[in-house]
């Protein structure tokens, strides 16, 4: 089954490419930041100087700016990982628009069930 694209979409289809590309770096970049996050003790000495902080207000200050920071780099993350899914979805509603679905960074034809034949948007024999 040789199906050909239309030339009028080349420019974007190769735009919107790349720019899917990016918006994957950036999940799966985000995506190992937040794991990182999630995955730090910082918490843990929040909870050692919520110990001391009976004794002491400046322990209980310190406590609560560990506790603070844990949170505020988990929300940072998790805004990063949103946002780069959101950019990654809309330009995967894109291709679906035009006939076409991504398969981790390979794109191929919505039809293609066996994804036999990938799609290389920069050669020019895929074009009519």
């Amino acid at each position: 089954m040789d199906r050909k694209l239309s030339s009028e979409d080349k420019f974007n289809l190769q735009q919107n490419f790349r720019r899917y590309l990016k918006y994957q770096d950036q999940y799966e970049v985000a995506n190992e930041i937040s794991k990182q996050v999630r995955a730090s003790r910082v918490w843990l000495a929040g909870v050692i100087t919520l110990l001391f902080a009976l004794a002491s207000d400046f322990f209980l200050g310190a406590s609560a700016a560990l506790f603070g920071l844990y949170f505020y780099r988990i929300l940072m993350a998790s805004m990063k990982v949103g946002a780069a899914e959101e950019g990654r979805e809309s330009t995967d509603r894109w291709f679906a628009s035009k006939g076409l679905k991504f398969e981790g960074r390979i794109l191929y034809f919505r039809d293609d069930q066996m994804l036999e034949t990938p799609l290389d948007p920069f050669n020019d024999n895929l074009y009519r």
